[in-house]
C-alpha cells in the first residue's frame, strides 16, 4: 500500500527518507594521515607457451591482412544512384602488391582502397575474380616497403580437432583475431547459380560480417584458408563458418594473377537446367549438348533428343560416387582437378555404364 506523506505518519516517513538521502550524498571525510596512492600491482610470470605462442602468430601475422573497403555505385531509381560502401578482409599474397580477398568483397567496386598495419589506405586494382570460388585479387597501385607475404600452408592434411585463427575486421574493427578448431571438413558450399566450392573447411572461431577474405590460420601461422562465409540466422557468429581451403586457392590465385580468371572444370557438355531436370523426376546430369572435339564428344557421349525425347546419356556418378545434381558434378569434377581422368557412370535405357573423359579448362 502507498505511504500519503501528507498524513501524520506519512511526513515523519518523508522527513526520515530526505535525512537519509543527505547522509547518502554526503562525502565520506578523509582519514588524517592517508594517502592517495594507486594500489601496488600484483607481480606475475612470463605467459604460458600456448598464450605465448598465440601472441606471437599474431604479431607475424597481423602485418600481412588487409582492411579493404571498396565503393560500389547501386540504382536508387530509374535516373539516380548512390555510392554504397563495403568493407572486408584480405592478406597480402606476394611481394608485387598482390592482395587476396572474396569476390564478394569487391564484386561490382568501382574503387577499393586497401589499408595495411598502421598505414594509409592505398587504391588498388581488381586484376582477376572467381565467383564460382569466391575468391579475387587486387593490387595495390603503390606498393608498400617489406611488404609481408602471409605463410602458406596445406588443407589436405588438416584434422577435425586442431586448433585455427581467424584473423579479420568484422564489423570494421581491424585486426581481430579469434580462436576456434576445425569443426568439420570436406564441406560442400554454393557460391554461384549451379556450382559449389568442394572441400570446404568449417569452424567454430568466430567469424562476423568483415572477416571474409581474411585468413584461417593453423597453429604454425600459415594461411590454410579464406574466411568467407558464415550460417547464422542473426547475421552475426554462431559458430559455425566456412574457409576456401588454401589447397584450392593455391590453385585458383597465380590464375587469378595471371589472366584474371580461373580454370573452370568441364568435360564439354551443355547441361538440361537443373530445374527442368528436377520437374521430370531425373535424378543426375542429363546433356542438352556436346562439343565439338571435347572429351565428352570424344567419349561418345549422347545428349538429349528434343524431337522424341529421349534423355540420352544421363550421367550418376563420377568415380563411383553418386551426383544426382548438377552442382554436385561440377563439384566432383573440381576435386578430380584439370587434366585429369574420371570414371563416369552414365544411366540409358534403364542400364548404366562406364565411361573414362578428362577433364578441361572450359575457359581455354
Amino acid at each position: 500500500m502507498a505511504v500519503n506523506s501528507f498524513a501524520p505518519g506519512g511526513r515523519r516517513l518523508a522527513a526520515a527518507a530526505l535525512l537519509l538521502a543527505a547522509a547518502w550524498a554526503a562525502p565520506v571525510p578523509a582519514r588524517e594521515g592517508r594517502t592517495a596512492e594507486p594500489r601496488a600491482v600484483a607481480p606475475r610470470g612470463p605467459l604460458p607457451p600456448v598464450e605465448q605462442a598465440q601472441v606471437e602468430l599474431f604479431e607475424n601475422a597481423a602485418p600481412s591482412v588487409a582492411y579493404i573497403t571498396t565503393e560500389v555505385v547501386q540504382l536508387t531509381g530509374l535516373f539516380t544512384a548512390a555510392v554504397a560502401h563495403g568493407a572486408g578482409s584480405g592478406f597480402v599474397w606476394d611481394a608485387e602488391g598482390d592482395v587476396v580477398t572474396s569476390n564478394h568483397v569487391v564484386e561490382g567496386a568501382r574503387s577499393v582502397y586497401v589499408q595495411l598495419d598502421a598505414g594509409d589506405p592505398v587504391e588498388a586494382r581488381i586484376v582477376g575474380t572467381s565467383p564460382d570460388y569466391d575468391l579475387a585479387v587486387v593490387r595495390l597501385t603503390r606498393t608498400p616497403r617489406r611488404l609481408r607475404p602471409i605463410p602458406l600452408g596445406v588443407s589436405r592434411d588438416l584434422r577435425i580437432g586442431q586448433s585455427v585463427y581467424a584473423i579479420g575486421n568484422p564489423f570494421g574493427l581491424q585486426r581481430t583475431l579469434t580462436r576456434g578448431i576445425v569443426s568439420a571438413l570436406d564441406r560442400e558450399l554454393p557460391t554461384t547459380q549451379y556450382r559449389e566450392v568442394v572441400g570446404v573447411i568449417q569452424t567454430d572461431a568466430a567469424i562476423n560480417p568483415g572477416n571474409s577474405g581474411g585468413p584461417l590460420l593453423d597453429s604454425a601461422g600459415r594461411l590454410i584458408g579464406v574466411n568467407t562465409a558464415i550460417r547464422s540466422e542473426s547475421g552475426s557468429s554462431a559458430g559455425i563458418g566456412f574457409a576456401i581451403p588454401a589447397d584450392l586457392v593455391n590453385r585458383v590465385v597465380p590464375s587469378l594473377i595471371a589472366r584474371g580468371r580461373a580454370p573452370l572444370p568441364g568435360i564439354g557438355i551443355n547441361p538440361v537446367r537443373p530445374d527442368l531436370v528436377e520437374q521430370a523426376g531425373i535424378a543426375g546430369v542429363v546433356i542438352a549438348e556436346v562439343r565439338r572435339g571435347t572429351p565428352a564428344a570424344l567419349a561418345g557421349l549422347k545428349p538429349l533428343d528434343g524431337k522424341s525425347g529421349d534423355p540420352g546419356d544421363v550421367i550418376v556418378a563420377v568415380n563411383g560416387k553418386p551426383v544426382d545434381t548438377l552442382s554436385s558434378f561440377v563439384g566432383e569434377l573440381d576435386r578430380a582437378g584439370i587434366g585429369s581422368t574420371v570414371d563416369l557412370t552414365v544411366a540409358r535405357d534403364g542400364r548404366t555404364r562406364h565411361v573414362k573423359v578428362q577433364v578441361m579448362d572450359l575457359e581455354q
